[in-house]
């Protein structure tokens, strides 16, 4: 089996949502509404194009497998951010009687953090006095998988009676096919014993990729409006018997919302999970706002503006996610190569009112 894995940022894009009240009245308007609900999960998932229900019959690489359950749990939940460099990792199987990959699907703001040809090395029959075997790695230049005709690229001598992965740096090639497509021709394994007897290999190549991202690290500014707390109590007191008596569980909080891949239509190309919970901030955000319904300065502002009818453009903040976190989803692709990747903002992990 020949494969190649790619680890690389990719740009989140989020799409506005359109309400079916934007949209003319008419028999066709469920059909339109519909098509526009898919677009915009597609636009979220940076699918390009999943009209039709995605069925493979491929399974996912064991060592894909495995790092999807490194990375995250049975719910797509982030445990380790140390595992992956980049947010993506994509697999793709390599054709061919040598090991041609097909990078054209790579967009132009990626590029290469660290690139690794993986070659599995099956454990050999008695050799007699043969106790290592050369393995050379070789940049087809033009087509023709030819040893004389090829850049050699990395040559080793290994043990003949053990078995496993052997991991080829192959950065600067790579980031030339990527910028080049027209010189990948692909690689060419030749492994030899002394007397030039061949052995079966299979191949996997794992590649990294980063995008070019440039970003002010913004101060997580924390300090509240002290000025404002002896106005709020003031404002407060005046208003508690016109006040009706609010529970703990009608105020701002945290609620289940289970996105189910299945309903939606995407279970046949998502791999894991099946579902998560992206969680839903529903509740009022009364006033005066105490410090459980974690109120930023602005909704506090507005809160007290709205209390005191002050400004009829002051409305009342909303219950709405301040803390959101990433999951992971392990899936094929439209080209059925399977693709690990995270994205970010998916579940709201607190609410406040803002």
């Amino acid at each position: 089996m020949k494969l190649l894995s790619i680890y690389f940022f990719g740009i989140f894009a989020w799409s506005l949502l359109v309400s079916s009240d934007d949209i003319s009245t008419s028999a066709d308007v469920p059909k339109i509404t519909n098509a526009i609900k898919m677009h915009n999960w597609n636009e979220i998932f940076q699918i390009k194009d999943l009209t039709h229900s995605v069925q493979t019959h491929r399974k996912a690489p064991r060592f894909m497998m495995e790092l999807y359950d490194a990375v995250a749990d049975s719910n797509g939940t982030l445990k380790s951010t140390k595992v992956l460099e980049g947010n993506i990792v994509r697999s793709f199987e390599g054709a061919g009687s040598y090991h041609f990959f097909n990078l054209t699907s790579f967009r132009p703001d990626e590029c290469v953090i660290r690139a690794e040809f993986r070659w599995f090395r099956h454990q050999q029959p008695f050799m007699g006095r043969h106790h290592f075997y050369k393995v050379d790695l070789y940049e087809v230049m033009d087509g023709r998988p030819k040893p004389w005709r090829g850049n050699l690229i990395s040559s080793r001598l290994l043990p003949v009676y053990t078995k496993g992965w052997e991991l080829f740096n192959i950065t600067q090639m790579v980031t030339k096919w990527i910028l080049n497509s027209g010189t990948n021709n692909g690689i060419l394994v030749v492994t030899a014993l002394p007397a030039g007897d061949w052995f079966e290999s299979s191949i996997q190549m794992k590649v990294h990729f980063d995008a070019i991202v440039n970003s002010l690290l913004g101060q997580n500014i924390t300090t509240s409006l002290k000025l404002l707390e002896p106005i709020a109590s003031l404002v407060a007191s005046t208003m508690r018997n016109r006040r009706s008596v609010r529970t703990l569980t009608s105020t701002c909080q945290r609620t289940n919302l289970y996105v189910d891949f299945t309903k939606i239509g995407w279970s046949g190309w998502i791999i894991s999970p099946r579902g998560y919970n992206a969680y839903s901030c529903a509740g009022s955000c009364p006033f005066p706002l105490g410090e459980g319904l974690r109120a930023t300065n602005h909704a506090t502002v507005r809160s007290i503006m709205n209390a005191l009818k002050l400004s009829q453009e002051a409305g009342r903040p909303c219950c709405v996610p301040d803390v959101l976190h990433p999951i992971s989803l392990l899936y094929f692709d439209d080209e059925e190569n399977v693709v690990l990747k995270q994205y970010d903002d998916m579940v709201a992990g607190s609410c406040g009112c803002h």
